[in-house]
């Protein structure tokens, strides 16, 4: 497990609460949180939820047994880690104060600047290897996929300086796959530190998201090392984002519940690092021109601004790989302005006849049934050839797979016969007016 000088310098554990770059009352108000919703609360228990040194909570909960706030019931047998406090009358009263500004109870924030410089270095602008992706890996994870030769120099460039790629064609010939391939390298590169949340003066952002942000499983030795760092900041896989047509424009600003009181950062903030995924693009909730006015300059200037409810504002790096999926014309998307930001334009077309062949081949052997030759010529000239119809690279699949659920439902072992294509086809290909052609 490497890590940049600078960044071990930057998440070192901390040792005392000024070390913590966040103001006391925020640390004060999570530990009373804390004791105030699960009762009787070890100081090991506090420490784990904190994410604080063991020396820190100590010392906290020390000042606070002096101040009356909190007693001490009863005492383990593991030393003060095993000690147990429990809130007096006036610690209570504290508490409900406490609840009354936030509601967030988890590992406590880092401040912001620390967590700007974690994400510069550890996206920096001439990659260093941080998660650089060679020619041969790029190809190794697109090799399930039939694809127009040297197709990976047209997005490896863009996966390694972390810019922006715009992938569009027909349907069904690959794009979500190709994107979730690019997903899959980043999060196999060099694993990121993320802290857990972020405190902008008294405010705390939770970056935390349980479904994107994924763990690095570690070995013994790799574990005790950690103990060195400040565990507020996790080492996660690098995430991936991915969203669809429930995209709406709350999900790429600060959301704050009214009720929780804390901030949850917006998609493009938990994706730094990795990258976010726009799926069937222009069929959001939001339209294209929409995102054009949020994003254009973030995809000039890889920078992103925000503001509280207070009205102040502030910058995060803007430093993930931006995909754009469609199947719809780019030119009725998003104007010139937009796709001069974009860095690679990858088109996905249909497959040409080679192309169909290899992929239909391909899906006989996944799916266990024997090719036929003339059944295959008899697909190709009566439906693609006298049809007019577009060969996608999902229509070999799909066929074959509508071809074994007929052979299933009549018992018989799958095959295929120029009868099964004909009756698979049918049921498959639609017209736009509904009609079967």
């Amino acid at each position: 497990m490497v890590e940049n000088p600078e960044l071990k310098k930057l998440i070192r554990a901390k040792h005392s609460i000024e070390e913590l770059g966040i103001p006391t009352s925020i640390v004060t108000d999570l530990i009373f949180r804390i004791l105030f919703t699960e009762g009787d609360v070890s100081l090991g228990r506090v420490v784990e939820i904190t994410r604080i040194g063991q020396k820190i909570c100590d010392e906290i909960l020390t000042w606070m047994k002096t101040e009356h706030l909190v007693e001490v019931p009863r005492a383990g047998a593991f030393g003060r880690l095993s000690y147990v406090y429990r809130l007096t009358e006036n610690g209570e009263e504290r508490a409900r104060t406490a609840l009354e500004r936030s509601q967030y109870i988890g590992p406590a924030p880092v401040p912001l600047q620390e967590y700007r410089k974690s994400v510069l270095l550890q996206t920096p602008d001439d990659n260093s290897n941080t998660r650089k992706i060679t020619p041969g890996r790029l190809k190794q994870a697109l090799s399930h996929l039939i694809l127009p030769e040297n197709f990976d120099r047209r997005i490896g460039p863009a996966i390694n300086t972390g810019s922006s790629i715009f992938l569009y064609g027909p349907p069904g010939n690959g794009k979500t796959t190709i994107a979730q391939v690019i997903g899959m390298l980043l999060a196999g590169t060099e694993p990121m530190r993320i802290p857990y949340a972020v405190a902008v003066g008294g405010d705390i952002i939770k970056i935390h998201d349980p479904l994107i942000h994924i763990p690095v499983e570690l070995s013994t030795s790799d574990t005790s090392i950690l103990k060195q760092f400040d565990e507020r900041w996790g080492l996660f896989r690098r995430p991936a984002v991915m969203v669809g047509g429930e995209l709406q424009m709350e999900s790429l600003d600060l959301r704050f519940d009214p009720i929780s009181k804390f901030y949850e950062a917006p998609l493009q903030m938990k994706a730094n690092g990795g990258m976010f995924l726009i799926d069937d693009f222009g069929r959001q909730q939001i339209s294209p021109q929409q995102l054009l006015n949020r994003w254009i300059v973030p995809l000039e200037s890889r920078i992103d601004f925000f503001r509280l409810q207070s009205g102040q504002t502030f910058e995060i790096p803007f430093r993930q790989l931006i995909v754009f999926s469609t199947n719809l014309d780019p030119a009725d998307l998003v104007d010139d302005a937009f796709l001069r930001r974009i860095q690679m334009k990858v088109e996905v077309a249909g497959p040409n006849e080679k192309m169909f062949y290899q992929i239909f081949l391909r899906m006989c052997k996944q799916h266990k049934i024997a090719f036929d030759k003339d059944s295959f010529v008899h697909l190709i000239d009566k439906w693609y050839r006298k049809a007019g119809r577009v060969m996608q690279s999902v229509h070999p699949r799909d066929i074959i797979k509508t071809v074994v659920s007929i052979c299933q439902y009549e018992g018989v072992q799958p095959h295929l016969t120029p009868e099964l294509i004909d009756e698979a086809c049918a049921s498959y290909f639609v017209d736009m007016n509904g009609r079967r052609k």
